[in-house]
């Protein structure tokens, strides 16, 4: 089975939640600019685990810890020449999570972010600029056997249709979500009318919402849905950044009380549902009809892939 045969399916797909945050609220540093990229070099085995109590919560798409390996935010943090390195190994650990975890199909998203902050859109370089940064992303994405691309976050078109390109470039299927204000615009400003109208022409498999609290995802959601000729989904977070050490968590709402936002967004017509900063595996599983996953015995691997 393909992610686009699954996507037509009736049954919304689940997506996981937050790596970054689960690292920090176990201990691991997550100052910028690594942000997640923290647990790749103090803790590999605890991503691994992460993305194994997704699989096991019911995410049928796990996202591979890369929000924070592109080359500028590995430059940035001293590192730059093991960006392609950890890039890998992000995508290793979501494999062998899946072989060890895994009894029905799971896909690898290997996740693209911006390229400088995800709620500064002022930051977002040139066009060419973000199209040769994200396109070593992708690339080194698609060496290491993702399934397919999550361009996420996104609070520009021009960054958008960048990354977009890029994954294209790859071969692999790709989904693209963007970050909105409370008046249901990208940050930029510019509509979300505006940005399908660009971004629908490059062929993504779906478009979602994310990293906006769930009392304020309704609009964005529902006027995506409105003008998206494709599946669209979303993944709100919980909590909201820090200015310098990482997530902050008050305000945070329970798994039950998440799982009742999930079936809000059912009822909307969401065919894709998860969870961004500040989730756990237990807002996932209060997602998902699905039982839980147990641990898969013998050799592992992907037979849907």
């Amino acid at each position: 089975m393909t992610i686009q045969q699954r996507l037509a399916q009736p049954e919304p797909v689940i997506l996981d939640g937050a790596v970054g945050t689960e690292l920090q609220r176990r201990g691991i540093q997550t100052t910028m600019p690594l942000w997640s990229a923290h647990g790749l070099l103090e803790a590999p085995e605890l991503v691994q685990a992460i993305h194994e109590e997704y699989i096991r919560a019911g995410a049928e798409i796990i996202t591979t810890n890369t929000f924070r390996t592109g080359i500028r935010t590995m430059t940035a943090g001293g590192i730059g020449d093991r960006a392609r390195e950890l890039t890998h190994l992000a995508v290793r650990l979501a494999q062998a999570a899946r072989a060890n975890a895994a009894t029905r199909p799971v896909w690898i998203a290997g996740s693209i972010a911006p390229v400088e902050d995800c709620y500064s859109p002022e930051l977002v370089p040139d066009e060419a600029t973000c199209r040769a940064e994200h396109g070593l992303l992708a690339t080194w994405l698609a060496e290491a056997g993702c399934d397919l691309l999550l361009v996420e976050t996104m609070n520009t078109v021009r960054e958008a249709r960048a990354a977009l390109e890029a994954a294209n470039a790859t071969g692999l299927p790709s989904m693209c979500s963007f970050v909105t204000g409370h008046d249901g615009n990208l940050l930029s400003g510019e509509t979300l009318e505006e940005a399908v109208a660009a971004l629908a022409p490059l062929g993504p498999i779906a478009f979602l919402i994310n990293c906006v609290p769930p009392e304020y995802i309704e609009r964005p959601f529902r006027e995506l849905a409105r003008v998206s000729p494709v599946p669209v989904g979303l993944y709100s977070h919980l909590g909201e950044p820090g200015a310098i050490l990482g997530w902050e968590f008050h305000g945070e709402i329970s798994p039950q009380h998440y799982g009742q936002h999930g079936h809000n967004w059912r009822a909307w017509g969401a065919k894709i549902i998860g969870g961004c900063c500040g989730t756990t595996p237990e807002h996932v599983a209060a997602l998902t009809p699905l039982p839980p996953s147990p641990v898969a015995t013998g050799e592992g691997g992907a037979p849907w892939a």
